[in-house]
């Protein structure tokens, strides 16, 4: 006899009550791996993106704005001359 015939012949003595609480259990076990799965195997599309969302960040060319106003370029060169770079 498999494991599948024994249980399901102790299946068969319960009554309903306890054969609810049989099938809540068991969508539990269901549920629960299915969550090990998941969680042991990243969604490959999801790790495709951030992989194309980070080598497009990558490729960015970060340029610093230019002064908008001859006090911004003033305290910009005062900070260079302490050595600072912004």
């Amino acid at each position: 006899m498999t494991i599948r015939d024994t249980a399901i012949a102790k299946l068969q003595q319960l009554s309903e009550p306890l054969l609810q609480q049989v099938s809540d259990f068991i969508d539990f076990v269901i549920h629960k791996h299915q969550a090990e799965i998941t969680d042991s195997q990243p969604d490959e599309t999801l790790v495709g993106a951030w992989s194309k969302w980070f080598e497009a960040v990558d490729r960015l060319d970060v340029t610093p704005p230019e002064p908008a106003s001859n006090y911004q370029q003033l305290l910009l060169n005062k900070y260079r001359q302490q050595g600072l770079e912004l």
